[in-house]
């Protein structure tokens, strides 16, 4: 028996907002590309695409994300879902919107498939975006903003090694905003997850400062004990 559905089944796709830090040049950066096929060729853009047939959605953003821009191997969460009937020219099309934090020189990117180029943008200076990906992107920035005053998710746009002025700066960059650099020092290694690393910082102009880890497997003990990470 062929079982057919009374209402309509909209298209389905994924988007993926990647952010960087570029600590140089003190911005918050974000992954887009140049979109090569209408509607919209020529504009930039989320990297994305249609979920296929029996594919995940994860493995779905995952692919799209690689296909496009060259980047793999990084933690995706999923983010929210977009589906206003009007937000693609197409028809009916349902987004899932996925983020991630990453550290861009970690990365090679290249631009495959669908996307012309693929390029860092500052947040603070984006390129008019195709589709409703100016809202996704501002949600997506609104939930790490909001995440990062509960949860070390900003460690992941540090190097492995870092300055406790690096981490200060992060949190600076990402929030907007700028600290007391002593009641920073003070609250981030009163939640003692840093391990303070038998190095200093080498070929820097001024004086080297020692460098730290984050202590991940320390941070997920204290998380069950009620830590709070909020600075």
């Amino acid at each position: 028996m062929v079982f057919k559905y009374e209402y309509e089944r909209p298209g389905l796709t994924v988007d993926c907002v990647i952010f960087g830090l570029d600590l140089e040049a003190e911005s918050l950066k974000v992954m887009l590309v140049e979109r090569d096929v209408e509607p919209f060729a020529g504009e930039w853009a989320i990297p994305g695409g249609f979920v296929k047939a029996d594919e995940k959605l994860i493995e779905a953003a995952t692919r799209e994300l690689q296909e496009e821009t060259g980047i793999n191997d990084v933690f995706l969460e999923q983010l929210y879902t977009f589906g206003d009937p009007g937000r693609d020219p197409r028809g009916w099309v349902v987004s899932v919107a996925y983020y991630a934090l990453v550290s861009p020189e970690k990365h090679d990117i290249r631009a495959t498939t669908d996307a012309r180029d693929a390029r860092w943008f500052a947040v603070n200076s984006l390129p008019p975006l195709a589709f409703d990906h100016a809202e996704i992107l501002q949600t997506a920035l609104d939930r790490i903003r909001g995440k990062l005053s509960y949860a070390p998710i900003g460690f992941e746009l540090l190097p492995q090694k870092f300055t406790i002025k690096q981490l200060q700066k992060l949190y600076e960059i990402v929030l907007d905003q700028k600290l007391d650099n002593r009641n920073f020092r003070k609250k981030i290694f009163a939640m003692d997850v840093l391990r303070e690393l038998d190095e200093m910082q080498k070929g820097v102009p001024h004086r080297a400062a020692r460098l730290y880890r984050f202590d991940e497997r320390k941070y997920k003990q204290l998380l069950k004990l009620g830590l709070n990470f909020e600075l």
